[in-house]
């Protein structure tokens, strides 16, 4: 009934849709789209051409000043406009001047348009509640278009954000489809990890970040958990904002601590009816393979492993030495697991148009990707995008509509292969028998393989939905309602059939398992707004109060079944003869706030911000549910000062912002006494057991912004420049404070009183290298210099706190044992015992380094010559992390190694830089190897500079064709990376898990 009721409810809305579509269609047509309804005997139809440079300019946006009348120039810069004798024209496009023409009893007016260069300053950014243009902002927003989102074959839109933000930091977990993202904005502000999340908004519905993935049931596939972020179609995508100071952010109040990111979705444009046609296949590969031990370097290895372990007689399970494995195979298993292609065909189809009163938007998309791995599985995704816009004759009344709804399904293994393609020793078995089946060599070998057996499914369905009304109905007084909902569901399902695992082992369906997770959010949000704008001399106002109110509603179910009677019943869990409930939990979230903006524009030099809000949340107890936020923003634009206007300093402001938001991420019901159904059953009834301790007082964790900076524009902004200074202090930590085992419990929830800073320096260039009539060159460049410190910490010594943080370091600080080199006797790692007390433990490990970023940013360049388009992006990090040898076990054991290994004690007359090998039965060796993992040696540079995205694009000339018009683009990703470090990837550095692969795609756009 459940399903049946999403359906009726998308099939209604869909029909919505496409009703409201036909009728705008008709009201288009009838009317000839771009005919004034109630023109008059005066006036006349004027006509003429838009050109620049001689070249005539599609699109450009004609209309008669003072009415609503419009229409936009042809496909050769004719237009067509009914006016009276004394009315004005305005001409505008986006990157152009708008130039205003008397008509004068003309009926031909021509109009010559001129280039703004780079028009920075007229840009409209997207503030949320609210829209503002680039040169009268006060707070920090960094902003990406569809132009460059569109250059990038991704399915998940944090992937195009990655090195075009500054203070913005986005690594990929995995290589995978729908695999996970980790983003930071202006670092990390709270000690709990789930707690720095930002705020994601999409099309004004709040759009949660967390997985309704279970790791039970994924298994180690996606790094983690898939990312919900993947249900987005980045090519529906026009643009995406990021708000980052509290000038920005302080509207949104507690749930823009850590930063508000907007998703705002394409809408249709006023013109005749068109269609687009996107289509492109990319074909990607493993950007760079580990650089593993041959048959003879790994046997040599083992060798003198069981030598220096004085075992003289090799062990029955050492497989791969004592004979029973083929020493004369040499496999690279990173071909046969990580090296095959993946493959990514994607599909879109659009119409869009309107008249001047009403626009359209409808598109579907189809996505099918593969992995690099072996087997037929595939991630699939169709997604189906709509908007309507509306605006009255006398534009007073205006409604905006977008929807969009996407379908995944994934099917890809439960299983990343890439650990086992670097452990596998390469004198291991073939994976297939001489018949064709799996080869399990006489029970010694548990083939990778197996892993197909099992089978993964994930079923997603997401659907968003948002109207926004709006009335003016008083002068400078407008009237908003903003109405959203979300629903996400997840099915997900893994097999672990007996037949997975090597037929020696004497498995049967009775050792069967299945796991299934069922997940499902829903959420709505109302807000009512109300503006006035007024213009009192040299001065305007804008004045903004609304309301929020917000719910969510969470159910997940996950449950384990193991025990068959046949496997062919492994689906269904009723068949399983154990059931066992993973999770059963019913969350319900509500918050509302009321919020209010004063903004005050002064002699469009002197510009003051004022926001705030009020909030409320469920998440908190009753005498701590309500906190007051806000911010202050202010600028100077001086570059309008009469002293100061020249030729040379087209742009300049200075501003500033301090203000306080807050944080409610610690999950739904701390505050109170919780219950979880008790896995002990007496006498045959199950009882409930405690799960968490209550506490009513804790309160709102609190986060103080502070930001100064400065935008430069020179030469007509063909330069501009921005750096801005941030300090960001996160107070009243919500952490779990530890509790004595004896309690029963390991924490308790409670408010920490710990300060968290972020601060830092972010710098930003914009540059119009070249301008002509055939030839372009921009760049733009972003570096983020970060610093995080944990200011305070009360009663961190003795804690259970104390081994992992510093009070004046880094939280992502570990403190490691000091290295002091290899012991010539033992052959062993030796280290420093800082206390001279003949044991190695926490008081030793004082050893301090930090894996957080150094800088990090980003360099592109768009090159345009006659139908000719060339960009790429260079993504830099300057960062430390472990090294690769400290991810594998100590060289020697039954597992494949880099060949850094090779360089190991004894050398003849060079220093090692590793200890002597062992099998891991020598107990010293393996404890040293334990200490070596935990010390400063096993740190590392990490830096890379990365070729992230290469696009070279051709567009089609007019000349070919008269009915349609388009281009034909090649694009790489990943395609090189540059970096001293070891690994595979210097991204994510785990061996473990598929890095992101390196694509080329080729692909066609038209329009009809």
């Amino acid at each position: 009934m459940k399903n049946l009721s999403f359906l009726w409810v998308k099939a209604h809305v869909y029909y919505l849709f496409f009703t409201i579509i036909y009728l705008s269609c008709a009201t288009a047509q009838a009317h000839n789209y771009f005919v004034p309804l109630f023109a008059t005997q005066q006036q006349t139809n004027i006509t003429g051409a838009v050109s620049y440079d001689g070249m005539p300019m599609t699109g450009v946006l004609i209309k008669v000043k003072g009415k609503s009348t419009t229409t936009l120039s042809g496909d050769n810069g004719a237009y067509s406009i009914a006016a009276d004798p004394s009315d004005i024209l305005i001409f505008s496009y986006t990157g152009f001047k708008t130039i205003e023409l008397s008509i004068d009893g003309k009926t031909t007016v021509n109009a010559f348009m001129q280039d703004n260069v780079t028009d920075l300053q007229e840009v409209t950014v997207n503030a949320g509640y609210y829209s503002v243009k680039e040169k009268e902002r006060t707070g920090s927003i960094a902003k990406i278009k569809a132009s460059d989102i569109e250059k990038q074959p991704v399915s998940n839109p944090l992937a195009a954000m990655q090195g075009r933000m500054a203070g913005v930091n986005i690594t990929q977990a995995s290589g995978i489809p729908g695999g996970g993202f980790n983003i930071q904005i202006r670092g990390i502000n709270s000690i709990r990890g789930e707690g720095n999340d930002p705020l994601y908004i999409v099309d004004g519905v709040p759009y949660a970040s967390q997985s309704l993935g279970n790791n039970d049931v994924s298994g180690n596939s996606f790094a983690g958990l898939s990312s919900p972020l993947s249900n987005i179609n980045p090519a529906d995508i026009e643009n995406i904002e990021v708000l980052k100071d509290a000038d920005a952010t302080a509207i949104y109040g507690s749930r823009g601590a850590n930063g508000v990111v907007l998703i705002t979705t394409k809408k249709g444009k006023q013109g005749k009816t068109k269609f687009d046609l996107k289509a492109y296949t990319t074909v990607g590969t493993v950007t760079q393979k580990a650089n593993l031990l041959n048959t003879q370097q790994y046997l040599a290895m083992r060798r003198e492993a069981f030598s220096n372990d004085a075992i003289i007689e090799y062990p029955e399970n050492a497989y791969d030495i004592n004979g029973t494995w083929d020493q004369s195979r040499d496999t690279d298993w990173q071909k046969e697991l990580i090296g095959g292609t993946a493959y990514i065909n994607n599909v879109q189809a659009s119409v869009s148009g309107g008249s001047a009163a009403t626009q359209f938007l409808v598109s579907g998309t189809y996505r099918r990707e593969t992995t690099v791995f072996p087997g037929e599985s595939h991630y699939g995704r169709g997604t189906f995008h709509s908007s309507i816009n509306h605006k009255s004759e006398d534009e007073k009344f205006s409604l905006m509509f977008a929807a969009d709804y996407a379908g995944d399904k994934n099917t890809l293994p439960g299983t990343d292969f890439t650990a086992a393609a670097i452990t596998l020793a390469p004198n291991a078995p073939a994976l297939y028998d001489s018949t064709g089946n799996l080869n399990w060599e006489n029970g010694t070998f548990q083939n990778p393989l197996g892993n197909l057996v099992s089978k993964y499914l994930n079923n997603t369905n997401n659907l968003i939905a948002n109207t926004l009304l709006s009335y003016k109905f008083l002068p400078g007084f407008e009237l908003k309602a903003s109405l959203g909902y979300n629903d996400l569901r997840l099915s997900e399902s893994r097999t672990r059939p007996s037949t997975m695992f090597s037929p020696f082992m004497d498995f049967t369906s009775a050792d069967s398992q299945v796991f299934k997770n069922e997940g499902k959010r829903s959420s709505w949000i109302a807000e009512p707004q109300l503006s006035w704008q007024k213009k009192w001399g040299e001065a305007e106002f804008n004045v903004l109060a609304g309301a929020t109110f917000q719910s969510q509603k969470q159910k997940s179910f996950a449950v384990q079944g193991a025990g068959f009677a046949s496997n062919s019943l492994i689906n269904s869990i009723n068949a399983a003869r154990t059931i066992t409930i993973l999770r059963d939990d019913v969350t319900e979230y509500n918050y509302n706030a009321f919020f209010g903006r004063v903004n005050i524009n002064f002699k469009e030099r002197y510009l003051l911000n004022l926001t705030g809000r009020r909030d409320g949340s469920s998440r908190f107890g009753p005498e701590n549910r309500f906190a007051n936020f806000g911010a202050l923003g202010a600028a100077w634009i001086f570059s309008n000062e009469a002293l100061l206007k020249n030729n040379v300093l087209s742009f300049g402001k200075l501003r500033t912002s301090y203000g306080i938001t807050g944080n409610d991420q610690i999950g739904d019901y701390h505050y109170l006494d919780t219950y979880m159904v008790s896995t002990n059953i007496y006498d045959g009834i199950t009882g409930i057991q405690p799960s968490r301790l209550f506490n009513p007082d804790f309160g709102w964790e609190t986060n103080k912004k502070l930001e100064v900076a400065m935008d430069l524009g020179f030469l007509n902004d063909r330069i501009f420049l921005t750096a801005a200074y941030f300090k960001n202090r996160s107070s009243n930590q919500l952490v779990g404070i530890p509790l004595p085992g004896t309690t029963g419990f390991a924490s308790l929830q409670a408010n920490l009183d710990a300060t968290v800073q972020n601060k830092g320096w972010e710098f930003e260039w914009r540059s119009v290298n070249l301008k002509t009539k055939n030839l372009n060159w921009s760049t733009s460049a972003n570096i983020t210099i970060p610093k995080n410190e944990l200011m305070e910490f009360p009663g961190l010594e003795g804690s259970t706190y104390e081994n992992i943080y510093v009070i004046g370091e880094s939280l992502n600080v570990q403190q490691l044992y000091h290295y002091t080199g290899i012991d010539p006797e033992t052959g062993l790692y030796t280290f420093e015992d800082i206390n001279n007390d003949g044991q190695y433990n926490a008081d030793d490990r004082k050893s301090i380094k930090d894996t957080s970023p150094k800088y990090y940013g980003g360099l592109s360049n768009a090159l345009a010559y006659k139908n000719w388009n060339f960009d790429f992006l260079f993504q830099f990090v300057k960062q430390e992390a472990l090294s690769i040898i400290s991810r594998f076990p100590v060289a020697g054991n039954f597992s494949n190694q880099p060949v850094q290994v090779l360089n190991h004690f004894p050398q003849d007359n060079n220093p090692s830089s590793l200890q002597q090998y062992a099998t891991g039965d020598n107990f010293y060796a393996t404890q040293a190897q334990d200490r070596y993992l935990r010390s400063d040696a096993s740190i590392t540079d990490a830096s890379f500079i990365r070729l992230k995205n290469v696009s070279l694009s051709y567009g089609i000339p007019t000349t070919w064709s008269k009915t349609f018009t388009g281009k034909i683009y090649v694009q790489g990703q990943n395609l090189l990376t540059f970096t001293k470090y070891k690994g595979a990837d210097p991204e994510n550095q785990s061996p473990f898990f598929l890095p992101p692969l390196k694509q080329f795609t080729l692909g066609v756009q038209l329009t009809f």
